[in-house]
């Protein structure tokens, strides 16, 4: 059991969610205020998409990723900031007859590019999907190879920005261990463990315990479930020693039938944890447990 816990919230991802509900932040302000907000019900990392204000669509602007860093560093809440880079991995393969004529929803770029707006904000960690996916039911392939993630290791190393290896299935744990053997990674290396995506790991107790097993000695994980196996798995992540991840990326419920803003599920996370005998770290707290550098 994990007594002190940190509490990351994914506050609106790059998912097809806003039509959806209500509560799933689009603007840059939107972004920045349920940010802060989820910061100040209990969450001691928040981590960051960006989208396209007109459209709601995914965005890998540089300019948008500033206007939400600078309004969250200019007020008076303290977070980490965890922005993704795992935009730019988007790969829409054609027909069965024509699979290299690829969909218009493709967005592939370089692993340096991925890592602009990292470049530039110098946030404390950003996100590394560590291996390629299958992802849905079509021909959506999300792409990481092992070049792209040495590569995109090795410049945030240099950058001094902590990343969260964001780990899918078990061939993306060994992949991070020998990023870690290789020198790619600093201690403690931070582990994600997302569960529930289709067609990653499944979000169950076997499958965390799995992977929890296999993890290196002295890193620093968290788990998230998608969907109603949110707060089960945030439960059963701090059971099994590890950090939790909830938000409006992964889940838009507080309870069936019942929309949840990002606030409302760190809150619920928090009392989760008191009701397990836990408390929510605080965001200097985790910078120390992580070794991580804050700037602005």
């Amino acid at each position: 059991m994990n007594n002190n816990v940190i509490i990351t919230c994914a506050v609106t991802g790059a998912g097809a969610t806003t039509d959806k509900s209500p509560h799933v932040p689009v603007t840059p302000k939107q972004i920045a205020e349920s940010s802060i907000a989820a910061a100040k019900a209990g969450a001691s990392v928040v981590h960051i998409h960006v989208r396209d204000p007109k459209t709601g669509a995914s965005s890998r602007d540089v300019a948008l990723y500033k206007e939400v860093v600078d309004r969250i560093r200019s007020s008076n809440t303290d977070v980490v900031l965890n922005l993704t880079a795992g935009m730019g991995g988007d790969l829409f393969l054609g027909p069965d007859s024509h699979p290299l004529h690829f969909g218009q929803e493709t967005d592939l770029v370089g692993a340096e590019e991925r890592l602009l707006h990292i470049e530039v904000l110098k946030p404390e960690i950003c996100t590394l999907d560590c291996g390629s996916l299958n992802f849905g039911d079509d021909n959506l392939v999300y792409i990481s190879t092992p070049a792209m993630l040495r590569q995109g290791s090795k410049r945030v190393q240099e950058l001094g920005v902590k990343p969260e290896l964001e780990i899918f299935d078990m061939g993306n744990l060994a992949f991070a261990k020998q990023m870690e053997k290789e020198g790619l990674l600093d201690s403690p290396a931070l582990f994600q463990l997302c569960l529930g995506i289709p067609w990653g790991a499944p979000a169950d107790t076997t499958t965390m315990k799995a992977m929890v097993d296999s993890l290196p000695q002295n890193s620093v994980w968290a788990a998230f479930g998608i969907g109603r196996h949110q707060l089960p798995m945030a439960a059963q992540a701090a059971i099994l020693g590890g950090n939790v991840r909830v938000g409006l990326e992964d889940n838009l419920y507080l309870e069936k039938g019942k929309l949840a803003t990002n606030e409302q599920l760190v809150a619920k996370t928090v009392s989760l944890l008191e009701h397990l005998g836990a408390v929510p770290m605080t965001p200097q707290q985790t910078r120390e447990k992580l070794n991580l550098i804050k700037v602005g």
